[in-house]
């Protein structure tokens, strides 16, 4: 499965703003946090799940998200292309991260926030991997 970018959309009148996305189906999400970055600089790269799905929007500011399917959990190729989106809170696009992926996310704006949902409760599977942010070239 490919990561998809599930368009959302926004709709303004004299009352003010509705962001939406009708596309978006919540029934498999079990856990909901966010991730602030309190500046740009702070890339966190790269972490993954070899069972679990997340996805991904920006409530406040933008990111830059790369993701990189993995083809070995104990030594990954470093030479693996990364696919990147860009999400903005100006519309309530989410990015559907399928099983298999590691991601890096890096805000474009001070102070963003991103929302993560996730299919497992927390504790529920040990299934986290991480590599250093340089691991990949």
């Amino acid at each position: 499965m490919k990561p998809t970018l599930l368009v959302g959309d926004v709709h303004k009148d004299s009352r003010g703003s509705l962001y939406y996305n009708n596309i978006f189906d919540l029934n498999k999400i079990k856990r909901i946090y966010y991730i602030e970055s309190e500046n740009t600089s702070v890339i966190r790269a790269w972490q993954g799940h070899k069972i679990e799905q997340r996805w991904f929007s920006a409530v406040h500011g933008s990111f830059n998200i790369l993701l990189i399917q993995i083809d070995s959990w104990e030594e990954p190729n470093k030479s693996l292309e990364p696919q990147e989106f860009i999400l903005s809170s100006n519309t309530l696009d989410v990015l559907h991260i399928p099983e298999g992926y590691v991601s890096s996310i890096q805000a474009l704006e001070e102070s963003s926030k991103l929302l993560v949902m996730a299919d497992y409760l927390l504790g529920e599977l040990n299934d986290e991997y991480k590599y250093p942010q340089n691991y990949f070239e």
